[in-house]
């Protein structure tokens, strides 16, 4: 049989579909604001052979289209071995081991086989932020842990849902050792029914153009995105090229830890070699094996956008060096930090290195952070505990062709912060500014974008605040002459008194009473090109919206404003350039 173009395009469109209608009813069924809001969730279709992603929904967290793949692959084989129970149609799996394929403890994973003619056929996965798996701090992010098990509640593959039907006993172990645990029973039926629909769309796909034609659409489509993506690297020169990142601190011992990078582009081939990068670390900020390699995967992503989602796509790229570092985390190592943060700043490691070779195509860092943070306490109005997570964004990187974007989604996913009013609705909260960080974008031609300013107060009960974040002791990188952003700042005011962390955006367990403020500025992205070359009516624009300051446009930019209204000094500004 020959697949007409058309006949393939649709198919590939449908499969698309089917991921994407589970996120949406994922979103809409959820309970927890950070799922139904801010969208932290992720869908996909992946091989009954051997766990290699098929599709994946547009609008989940590209983080996830490597580690879904991982532990999709990792639960096959596990029930090839005998170490998990076979699964039955109406079985749905649920495991967050991170060791197995995964993130962090907070991103459980569900997997359903789906049957076709009494055959697994393929499986059908989707992961969901949870606010809380119990651990030592409420919320899961652990600044200072030293242990998983301080991270919460670990679980292996087991099945959740047997033969369609909850059990009762693995969900009541689940619910004695999180928070909130009255509250999670809506979000666990939103994630099954987002894979049930997810059985419905694709049972009806498949009916319409016959299991054959699905089949053989697969495989091409498989064998299309490895052939796209062999000819985007193509665009790469031959060589090697190296970078740098860094992580402020594991959140126990406060010294950076290293990234370092090696892009080897040979034939069709990108080599991604993590050698050198520093060892495994005390806190909670080491990578898993499988969010080390789907970082590689979104960031590539990001580069070539053009590819299709498909395993095919990853199938050109290796990656190499990360035995005995902090990015392949071996149990007991914690890791609350690997996917929201390490993931990133590997994200922008590549884009340092590649920058060089591909000017038009990559951009200068952007914040890259998830800026977690993690409120927990008791509510006396409502009379019940409560775990409040916000993540925030932050400004993106400028690139060859205009500045970055402000207040953008982390560089990992496409979730969003969620509104200040169902945050301020849901739990015992006020906020009192939510706005851009001022200055905080890195100058250059093309200027970073800015990041995010907001103030938080707690209104009532007593609650313990924790951050896992980065980038508060290194800026995001300028590239081709471009300055760093802004870094992350996180102050606690206890009454008049300011706190800022030892670790500057990692800590846990800081006592808040009512009153008390948590104020966050989120990193600016890194400029890209000679700051100097940058327009100077950019640049006044930039003043008049008060995104900076004039001190700051003479001091970044060499342009000299005078008078009211502002206007540029053409002499002044031409005098300061030329030195």
């Amino acid at each position: 049989m020959t697949l007409d173009p058309i006949t393939l395009s649709v198919i590939q469109a449908g499969l698309q579909q089917v991921c994407d209608e589970m996120d949406l009813s994922f979103s809409r069924a959820a309970f927890s604001p950070v799922i139904a809001e801010a969208n932290d969730r992720s869908d996909g279709i992946y091989s009954a052979e051997d766990g290699s992603l098929i599709a994946q929904g547009a609008g989940g967290l590209p983080v996830f289209v490597g580690t879904m793949q991982y532990s999709t692959r990792t639960l096959v084989e596990m029930i090839r071995d005998g170490k998990v129970a076979a699964p039955k149609p109406g079985d749905i799996y649920i495991v967050n081991d991170p060791y197995l394929g995964g993130t962090h403890l907070m991103d459980v994973r569900f997997a359903m086989p789906f049957y076709r003619d009494g055959q697994i056929y393929c499986w059908l996965s989707n992961t969901g932020h949870w606010p809380d798996t119990g651990g030592a701090v409420p919320g899961g992010f652990s600044a200072s842990a030293t242990a998983v098990e301080q991270e919460g509640l670990r679980l292996p593959p087991v099945r959740l849902f047997k033969q369609g039907d909850l059990d009762p006993e693995i969900y009541s172990i689940i619910t004695s050792n999180i928070r909130v645990a009255d509250q999670r029973i809506g979000d666990v039926k939103a994630q099954a029914a987002a894979l049930l629909v997810g059985e419905q769309r694709l049972n009806e796909l498949m009916d319409r153009y016959g299991d054959d034609t699905v089949t053989q659409s697969i495989a091409e489509l498989r064998r299309r995105a490895a052939v796209q993506m062999k000819a985007f690297i193509h665009e790469i020169p031959e060589g090697i090229y190296t970078a740098k990142a860094w992580i402020d601190s594991d959140g126990v011992v406060n010294e950076p830890l290293e990234i370092r990078l090696a892009v080897c582009r040979k034939g069709d081939r990108l080599t991604f070699d993590f050698s050198g990068s520093s060892a495994p670390c005390a806190g909670p900020m080491n990578s898993v094996r499988a969010t080390t390699y789907s970082s590689v995967y979104l960031a590539m992503r990001h580069i070539f956008p053009e590819v299709p989602m498909s395993a095919g796509a990853f199938e050109p790229l290796e990656i190499i060096g990360i035995d005995d570092t902090f990015l392949d985390a071996q149990y007991p190592r914690p890791v609350s930090g690997c996917a929201a943060e390490v993931s990133q700043r590997i994200a922008e490691a590549v884009f340092a290195a590649l920058v060089a070779p591909l000017p038009d195509r990559v951009t200068a860092a952007p914040a890259g952070t998830s800026g977690n943070f993690a409120l927990g306490g008791n509510d006396p109005a409502k009379r019940r505990d409560f775990v409040m997570y916000q993540i925030s964004g932050g400004g993106y990187g400028g690139n060859a062709d205009h500045d970055g974007l402000s207040n953008g989604c982390s560089t990992i996913g496409i979730s969003k912060a969620p509104p200040v009013e169902i945050m301020e609705q849901a739990f015992p909260v006020l906020y009192h500014r939510y706005s851009l960080h001022e200055g905080s974008g890195g100058a250059g031609l093309h200027r970073g974008g800015f990041g995010l300013d907001y103030e938080v107060e707690l209104r009532r009960g007593a609650a313990r605040a924790s951050f896992v974040m980065d980038h508060g002791r290194f800026g995001p990188q300028g590239v081709l002459g471009g300055r760093d952003g802004e870094v992350n700042k996180v102050t606690v005011w206890r009454g008049d008194e300011a706190y800022v962390p030892e670790h500057l955006s990692k800590e846990q367990d800081i006592p808040l009473s009512p009153g008390d403020r948590v104020h966050v500025r989120t990193p600016g992205g890194g400029g890209y090109g000679d700051p100097f070359t940058r327009p100077p009516e950019a640049v006044l624009r930039d003043v008049q919206l008060e995104r900076y300051t004039a001190e700051q446009a003479a001091a970044l930019f060499g342009v000299i404003l005078k008078g009211q209204p502002l206007v540029v000094d053409a002499d002044a500004t031409a005098q300061r350039r030329s030195h």
